[in-house]
Formats: C-alpha cells, structure tokens, sequence
C-alpha cells in the first residue's frame, strides 16, 4: 500500500522519512520528524515494513487471508502515525505521505536515503512482537545511510522552555566533523537558538586523575576547535555561538551537554577511528543512551539542496 508516496528519484521531491512500528517512540519519532519537516517547508513520508523473514513461513508460503490481514494493520499504523504528524503541525504547511511494503526496512531506507533529507527513526521498537525492530534499524541505518539519521529517545518536549535550548555539536579536530557543524548550525538558525561545539580532550580510562599540563593543553586544543569552527559565525551570524574544550571522553562531554540541549548533532569517523567503520563507538553510545534527539551526519553523506545549509 502507498499513499501518494514520494518519489525517492526525484530531488524536487526530497522528504524527510520517518520509519514507525506502531510502537509509542516511533510515534514519537514522527512528532519529532513533523516538526523537522515544518522547519524545513518540506514533505514528510512515513514508512512501515512488514516484512516476513525468508525461509520457513515466509510471505510466499502465508495465504492471501494472512497477508491480507498484514495489510490492514499496516493501514492502521500508517493512519496513526499520520494524525500524529497532523495533530503535531496542524493545517496544510506540511505534506504528509505513507507507504507499507513488504521490503526489508533496513536496505529500504538506505535505498530511500540517496534523496531524502534526513532519514529518523526510534532508537528502539516493540522488539519480538513485530518484525520491523527499530533498535536494531537505528544502528543500521546511522551506519550506511546516504543522509543524515536522526533517532529519538521519547517524547519531544514542546514546551517554551525546551525550545530555547541550544543545538550541541561534537567537534573532533577533524575534517569529519565538518558536515556535522554544518548541519548543527542549520538547526541552530531555523529553532532560533545558540549552539554549543564541545571538544573533549584525551581519551581517558576512566579514572578522574589530574591531568599535568592541562591548562597549555587546553590552549592547543581550544586552537584546534576554533581552527574547526572557522567560518561558521560569519556564515550564520544569527546564531550564538559557544566553544567548549573539557578534558574528558567525547561521550560523557556530549551526553553532559545534552543534557540540557533540544538536539545533539554528531559526525562520525573521528579520532581514534578504523577504516571501515562507518559510525565509531562514540556515535553508537550517544545513539543508545543521549535524552534528546540525536543526528548523525556520515562524513560522507550527500544531501539535497538546502537553502539553510548556505
């Protein structure tokens, strides 16, 4: 079943995708991706699998009153979760599309990301009780994804005061961490909020002793986050700015600061990383454990054009 759905060959039409399970956080995913959607002035397309695994009692060998049965269920998620998305931003300033299909979610949303704006998913599902499992997706997806992945850990505040907060990027030193400062500053600018680059010095092993020479250490190192930030303020001069250095692992300094974020942006490929390793341990630690949404940005990854991202 497909409802008006998007075409992923045709840039004119790039949406933001949201895959749901009929789970409560993939429902939650979609309030979040409505919002992302309505920042943006773009579509959003809403996807559900139910694909059968091969084998014994796969779709081939289940009968037209099973499959017909999988079908309507589907229809029923895919209407939930677009009155979500309608109820999130009410009126006509978004364009809300579905599509159930029998495919694998995982290559299915690779597929779709080669055009999509951003690809977001719950950081986990219903688990055995339906075939489409979110937890395992959201790792899948951030790894190979041509688009940046978002993953939402639960009910998005909407409250006043959380959307002041500010956007969080994990600065690294690296070129990898590019795409992510650009995405983040985007964020920044469209909710109209500050953004906070955070670069954690030494990968320590876990004991909290004193670092000699911290404080010249700190000034290489604040040196090496400015020289990453470059450019960034002048190009989005709407944005307050702030440039943290602590000596401490990336994951306990990203999830400190998310804390009191609305949204945590990270790269992948950073220090420490193995070729071929397409997310490195950083990234898939904030994804399991981060409070507020968290985006990851391939080093790599390819995105349609957006006038935000100027």
């Amino acid at each position: 079943m497909a409802d008006n759905s998007v075409s992923a060959t045709d840039p004119s039409t790039a949406a933001i995708i949201v895959a749901v399970d009929g789970s409560e956080i993939s429902y939650q995913a979609v309030e979040w991706a409505a919002v992302e959607a309505d920042l943006r002035r773009t579509a959003l397309h809403i996807i559900t699998s139910y694909a059968v695994p091969t084998g014994r009692g796969s779709r081939a060998g289940i009968g037209a009153a099973e499959t017909a049965w999988l079908r309507s269920d589907g229809a029923r998620v895919l209407g939930e979760a677009s009155a979500v998305a309608h109820a999130t931003v009410p009126g006509e300033s978004i364009a809300v599309t579905t599509e159930f299909t029998f495919e694998p979610i995982v290559p299915t949303l690779i597929r779709l990301s080669a055009d999509a704006h951003m690809i977001v998913v719950g950081n986990r599902g219903r688990g055995a009780v339906r075939r489409a499992l979110l937890g395992s997706v959201s790792t899948a997806i951030s790894r190979r994804a041509h688009c940046p992945v978002a993953v939402v850990h639960g009910a998005p505040e909407t409250d006043a005061d959380a959307s002041r907060l500010p956007v969080v990027v994990g600065v690294d030193g690296t070129e990898n961490s590019q795409p992510a400062i650009e995405l983040a500053c985007a964020e920044a600018s469209r909710r109209k909020v500050g953004l906070v680059a955070v670069h954690a010095w030494g990968d320590t092993n876990g004991y909290d002793l004193p670092v000699v020479g911290w404080t010249a250490i700190h000034e290489t190192e604040a040196v090496l986050l400015g020289q990453g930030m470059a450019g960034f303020a002048e190009r989005y001069p709407e944005v307050p700015m702030e440039r943290v250095v602590v000596c401490d692992t990336p994951v306990r300094a990203l999830l400190h600061h998310a804390d009191t974020a609305q949204l945590l942006v990270v790269g992948t490929h950073g220090r420490g990383g193995f070729p071929g390793m397409l997310i490195g341990s950083t990234s898939t630690a904030l994804l399991q454990h981060a409070r507020c949404p968290v985006i990851v940005v391939r080093h790599d990854a390819t995105m349609p054009d957006d006038p935000a991202l100027r």
